[in-house]
C-alpha cells in the first residue's frame, strides 16, 4: 500500500523581532484542505515559520505520510535539508535558537517522510501568499498570549 502523499505550504510572519507574530498553513491531500493559523505575542519570524511547520505536521491523522513542504523560510528549510539540524542536535543546540521548537519538530518529523521545498516569498505564489496572509491576520489579533518558548539573547 502506497503511504499518503501530503502537500504542505507554510509560512511565518512577526512584527518585530520580537514583537507579535502568526504562522499559516495549508495543507493538500488529493481533494481535501485545511487551512491553519495561530498567533503568539513577543515572538520572532523564524520561531513563526518553524511552528507553521510543526503545526501543520502534527495535524496530519495518519502515520507515515510522504510530506512535501513548500516553506519560503530558509531558515526551516536549510537547517534539514543541509543537514545543520542533526549537527546542532550533536552539539545539543550549543548556540543555537529555538531549541524548544527544534525538539517538538523532531518528534512529529520523524513519525514522516518529509522533504522541503524552498519557494521565493512574496513571489506570486498563490498558496504560499495565502499562507501569508494566515499568519499575518494571525498575528494582528488583540490579546494574543506570549510565546514561552522565546528566550532573548
Amino acid at each position: 500500500m502506497a503511504a499518503t502523499r501530503i502537500t504542505i505550504y507554510t509560512d511565518g510572519a512577526a512584527r518585530g523581532n520580537p514583537g507579535q507574530g502568526g504562522y499559516g498553513v495549508v495543507l493538500l491531500s488529493g481533494e481535501h484542505r485545511k487551512e491553519i493559523s495561530g498567533g503568539f505575542n513577543h515572538t520572532t519570524n523564524n520561531r513563526m515559520e518553524l511552528l507553521a511547520v510543526i503545526v501543520a505536521l502534527e495535524a496530519l491523522k495518519i502515520p507515515a505520510c510522504d510530506v512535501t513542504i513548500y516553506t519560503d523560510s530558509r531558515y526551516v528549510a536549510d537547517a534539514v535539508n543541509k543537514g545543520w539540524l542533526f549537527d546542532w542536535v550533536k552539539k545539543r543546540f550549543k548556540d543555537k535558537k529555538n531549541p524548544d521548537l527544534w525538539l517538538r519538530f523532531l518528534n512529529i518529523y520523524k513519525k514522516h517522510n518529509v522533504k522541503f521545498v524552498w519557494v521565493k516569498g512574496h513571489a506570486n505564489n498563490p498558496l504560499n501568499e495565502r499562507c501569508d496572509e494566515l499568519a499575518v491576520a494571525a498575528s494582528l489579533h488583540p490579546g494574543l498570549p506570549p510565546d514561552t518558548g522565546y528566550q532573548p539573547e
